[in-house]
This record gives C-alpha cells, structure tokens and sequence, in this order.
C-alpha cells in the first residue's frame, strides 16, 4: 500500500461561539487532514512536534486512535503543547488566535522512509517558519527525490503578513516541490491582495506547479491543470463550523488520488474526467467535516465512505 505522509504543527483547538467556549479538540492544519486519511483506512505517518504534557499526550493519543504513525513526532519536555482558539462568527467561520512556547531544539526526529508514488502533504507557517525551514527543507528535498507526489497546502494566515516578504524565498521554493498546489481566496488575499483565480494561477503558480486548485470557501472551487480549467460546485450542508474544511479538502483530493491509483507520472497530464473523479472526493469529505465541531470526519462515516469506494 502507498503510503501517506504529512508534515505540520500540532494544537489544541479551542473553539468559541461569541464568549462561550464550545468544544476543546486536537489540531493544526495537516493533522487534521492524517486523522481523516487514517479513519479512512489509510497508512499514514505524520511529522510534527508536541510537549511532554496533557495536551500532547491528547494530541498522541488521537494520533494513535487513527492508526497513524507516530515514530516522527517529536514529544518535546521544556515547553509546552501549543494552543489555538478559534472564534466562530454568525457564518460558523472562524478567526484564531495562537499560543506557543517551544523549545530551542526544534523537530529532533529521524524521516519516515518514502517511495516513489506516496503522497506527501505539507503546508501552512510550519514549512515557512524560519527556525525550522532547514529541516522541513531537507525532507521536501528528500521526498522529491524518492519521486513521491507532493501536495502543498498554502494556508498563509492573516497573522503572518507582516512576515511575508521575509518568507517569500521559502514559499517559492514550497511551490516549486509541489505537484499539486491548493490555496485560498484567503490565502492569496493575505500575500498578494488579489483573489482573482486566474490571475494568480498565471502570475504566481503556473511557472512553478501545473497542477492548482483554488477554493473561496462555501463558493465554486477552481481547478487549473495542463488539460485545462474548472469549476466545481461545493456541496451544500448544514455547517456547524469551517476550521478543518480546507484540511479535509485537502484529505479527500489525496484520498481520491490513492483510490485510482494516479501516479507522479500521470499527474503531469491527467485528462480532466479523471480529476473529476478526484475532486468529486475532496468536496464529499470537506462537506462532512463541516457538519461537525470536530477538525475531522467522523469514524463512522470515513469507515462507510471508504467501504463505497472500495
């Protein structure tokens, strides 16, 4: 079985409607996205760092529940596991705000072995952050050269402008590993004051990665490819909260990847019928995971879902 492999921050989401705090639940960006590939049957490791505390042990401990792999997370003593509250406003969007105290040592573990045609997905601040961007190189630099299919999630937060020249260098570079590249209206909002899709496809991805993939929350999500470009509606449900659509958006695409079987090689011209197909499961996840308080799906239903798939 192709292996999935995701690399990112670890928090505690805290979530609140007005003053009220409504549910406490493990997180970060790609994280949610492996516990929605594990539920889904999946065999997928994650990198990433928690403290040697509560919230860690929590953080572990969903890990584990999934079935993920857990042999490159760094469990850290002097700090402490980060938190994230995240205000849900009247549309159940939320607005966050972050809480951190690492170590100075910063991501000691060893990678997980890849091979040609695993997935790889990456992302947010964390493969930005300059005090770590010389490991989360390193591995992008190593799972390119394995020939695995690299899916980079965006994810610029509103909180990170003031930075964003200073991270400009690293976020090229992210976009030159990627396959596959899947941004915001939020995202390209924050970096380059513009939302337009085909725009940005042209001025910022197209040189550096075919294949992209815009999303402008509960609007139409764009696709860009080689083969040519469109649209595809989001499903409509009833949201209880947006903090792991995009996360499990991304889940479903490399779920959808792994369930017919696209390699690397065909990626580079896949005709859109079969994009489609894919796309089809990164709106049926992202859907479902809107329904919920929680970053991810539910077991239950990820188990129902796979088992149609199969």
């Amino acid at each position: 079985m192709r292996k999935i492999i995701g690399i990112g921050e670890t928090v505690l989401d805290i979530l609140f409607k007005g003053t009220t705090p409504m549910k406490a639940v493990p997180g970060g960006s790609t994280f949610n996205s492996m516990i929605t590939l594990g539920r889904m049957g999946l065999d997928v490791s994650f990198i990433s760092e928690v403290g040697n505390d509560r919230v860690g042990h929590l953080i572990l401990d969903t890990l584990h529940a999934a079935n993920i792999d857990t042999s490159s997370v760094c469990c850290f003593s002097n700090g402490k596991s980060p938190l994230s509250l995240a205000f849900l406003n009247e549309n159940n969007d939320a607005e966050y705000l972050f809480y951190k105290d690492y170590p100075n040592n910063r991501l000691e573990v060893e990678w997980p072995t890849i091979n040609a045609d695993d997935i790889v997905v990456y992302g947010s601040y964390f493969v930005l952050n300059p005090v770590l961007r010389s490991k989360t190189k390193a591995f992008l630099e190593y799972a390119r050269s394995r020939g695995a299919i690299l899916y980079y999630d965006i994810n610029f937060r509103k909180n990170h402008i003031s930075e964003k020249l200073k991270l400009g260098a690293a976020l090229v570079e992210n976009l030159e590993y990627a396959d596959i590249v899947r941004g915001s209206s939020e995202d390209f909002e924050n970096l380059y004051g513009d939302i337009d899709a085909q725009h940005i496809y042209e001025d910022k991805i197209k040189f550096y990665c075919p294949n992209f993939i815009y999303t402008r929350g509960g609007n139409d999500v764009s696709l860009f490819t080689k083969s040519g470009a469109t649209s595809y509606p989001v499903h409509k449900v009833q949201v209880l909260s947006t903090v792991g659509a995009g996360d499990n958006f991304n889940a479903g695409i490399v779920y959808g990847l792994t369930l017919h079987n696209v390699t690397r090689e065909q990626l580079s011209a896949m005709p859109m019928e079969a994009w489609d197909a894919v796309m089809k499961c990164g709106l049926d996840v992202s859907a479902q995971a809107c329904t919920s308080l929680d970053n991810y799906v539910d077991e239950e239903w990820a188990l129902a879902y796979s088992s149609g798939n199969k």
